[in-house]
């Protein structure tokens, strides 16, 4: 089940922030097709991201909803030195810990996104869920991964999966950018091993 169904408004890239700032004012304003425009541009990529933190596909549509219902009564509250994308994603992130304190799910973060959702591209119109495993090299990256724990799965997911530069995943996850390069070395090397150590069996 799709949470939205934008109609009519297309997914436009990456926003600057002078395109971000006339979106959010537009949001505001109560713009209805801003609003999709909003919806269409960032849903793919945080349902991905609270799909990759509680593991269930419900659970993430539910987040995704709640992301864009928190954001759209926030607007008014964002601040221009930071970039929109971050800024949803924080808000993402925030529910989907909240849902697994919320459920006492936590072990699930140990059997979570066992295979990697991904949407082509060249299909836009395709709802979230419509994803599929890309080959068996890339599932044995994720299911490794996935035996990280948070900290270090997380910061692997938002720089990688996700793109972000190390500065927005510093200011999502509120901790220092050194801190971020420490948790990808970290998270690199235990990947590297775990995926020596299984082409070597």
């Amino acid at each position: 089940m799709k949470v939205f169904t934008p109609t009519g408004v297309k997914q436009i890239g990456r926003m600057n922030n002078v395109e971000s700032a006339w979106l959010i004012n537009e949001c505001i304003a109560g713009n209805e097709d801003a609003i999709e425009l909003f919806v269409r541009q960032y849903e793919t990529d945080v349902f991905r991201l609270a799909l990759s933190i509680v593991g269930d596909q419900a659970e993430a549509n539910e987040i995704t909803q709640e992301t864009f219902l928190s954001a759209l009564k926030s607007f008014r509250l964002y601040q221009e030195k930071n970039s929109l994308r971050a800024w949803l994603y924080t808000i993402a992130l925030n529910h989907s810990r909240s849902h697994l304190r919320k459920q006492k799910i936590l072990e699930r973060l140990r059997t979570a996104v066992t295979t990697v959702f991904q949407l082509e591209e060249r299909h836009k119109q395709r709802s979230p869920e419509d994803v599929f495993i890309q080959d068996e090299k890339e599932a044995a990256i994720w299911n490794e991964l996935n035996k990280l724990d948070e900290r270090h799965r997380t910061v692997v997911v938002l720089r990688y999966f996700h793109d972000l530069s190390i500065s927005e995943i510093s200011e999502i996850l509120a901790v220092n950018e050194g801190t971020i390069h420490s948790r990808l070395h970290t998270a690199r090397e235990r990947l590297k091993r775990s995926l020596e150590n299984l082409h070597g069996e």
